[in-house]
Formats: C-alpha cells, sequence, structure tokens
C-alpha cells in the first residue's frame, strides 16, 4: 500500500487499520532505520563488524515480517467483528457467537506479540548501532531506537485491549506474563539507549 493511501484510511472514520497496523509501520520504519545506519557504518565499526552483518541480515527479515504485520493487525480485528455480527436468535448460536468472538480477540494479539518482539531486536540492534556504529549518523540510530519503542509500546496497548473482553484464564495468565517480561524489556533497553545517547551525543 502506498504510503499517502495508508495514511488517508489510517485517518478514515474506519476501526481498520488502527493503532496496531500504526505501530507495525512504527517498527518497519525503525528497521529501515537500522539497515540505512548499519549501511553507513560499514567498516568504521572494525570490533563489531561481524556484529554488524548479523544485524543487516536479520533486519531484513525483521522489516519484511513488520511489513506484512500493518495489514495482518488489520485482518485480525476484521475477524473480531465478523464474530460479532454472527446471529444470536437461538441458545446455540449466541454460544457459538460467544466462542467466536473469544477466540477471534485471542487469535487478535498474535501479530501485537509480533511487532513486540521484533521491537525489542530492533532496540537490541540501535543500542549497538549508537555505540558501535557510524557516529555521523548516531541520530538515525537513536530515532530507529525511538519507533522501535514506539512500535513495542504500541504492541503492548494492543494485546492489553484485545485481553479486555477474554475470560480463559489460562490464557490471561501466559499474556499478562508475556507483558510484564516485555515491559522489563524494554525499559532496560531504553536506559540503555538513552545513556548510549547521551554519551555520544555529549
Amino acid at each position: 500500500m502506498e504510503i499517502k493511501r495508508f495514511l488517508d484510511e489510517l485517518a478514515s472514520g474506519t476501526p481498520t487499520p488502527g493503532g496496531g497496523s500504526a505501530s507495525a509501520l512504527a517498527g518497519a520504519l525503525s528497521a529501515s532505520l537500522v539497515m540505512m545506519v548499519e549501511g553507513l557504518s560499514g567498516k568504521k565499526a572494525h570490533a563489531g563488524q561481524r556484529g554488524m552483518e548479523k544485524i543487516r541480515k536479520r533486519t531484513a527479515i525483521i522489516q519484511k515480517r513488520l511489513f506484512k504485520a500493518i495489514e495482518e493487525d488489520a485482518r485480525s480485528f476484521d475477524e473480531v467483528m465478523r464474530a460479532f455480527r454472527l446471529p444470536k436468535n437461538s441458545e446455540k448460536e449466541r454460544l457459538l457467537r460467544k466462542k467466536k468472538i473469544q477466540k477471534a480477540y485471542q487469535k487478535a494479539t498474535i501479530t501485537p506479540q509480533l511487532v513486540c518482539r521484533c521491537a525489542i531486536e530492533l532496540l537490541e540492534y540501535s543500542k549497538f548501532l549508537i555505540m558501535k556504529g557510524n557516529p555521523n549518523a548516531v541520530s538515525d540510530a537513536g530515532v530507529a531506537a525511538f519507533l522501535a519503542d514506539a512500535a513495542l509500546a504500541g504492541g503492548l496497548i494492543n494485546i492489553g485491549i484485545n485481553l479486555m473482553p477474554v475470560s480463559e484464564k489460562a490464557f490471561l495468565k501466559r499474556m499478562n506474563s508475556l507483558r510484564k517480561d516485555l515491559s522489563r524489556k524494554r525499559n532496560r533497553l531504553m536506559q540503555g539507549i538513552e545513556k548510549a545517547l547521551e554519551k555520544r551525543l555529549s
């Protein structure tokens, strides 16, 4: 989808695309910047050259995956809407509809989980590039980090809102544990990134 068209659809009065798709786009933009900084760094980071090569290959995969996630998130919410439109004229239909709604909401957490995991990797790579990459591209690596952080924050919010209607306790326990783990990693990485930026830009 062209960026202009996506922005127009995002701004329209329809539920999709929404915040989940925007979070995936932020992650994809972060991945692109990570790849750019890696390319600009070249052999300047001699000690981290092997790390640079790994970053390039892995980030290319992440970028493509997050690009797909932009539409996947919208489709998963469309499934939730379809479940709500199921008939509820009989007790059997009401039970089936309730089950489908629950499953659709649980499935709607899958893409935000992916976005969060990809964003964690991008934060790690951004931090590495801030410290070891081309000093003239520190700001670009910093922007990559903040975009990844936005993607991660958005992913966490979207997992949370899709959990609100879910009643399955085991699923809720697993997802809440994951959210706490991701939040801890996010806080740790962002603290390190902010310190690294302050050091490199001072």
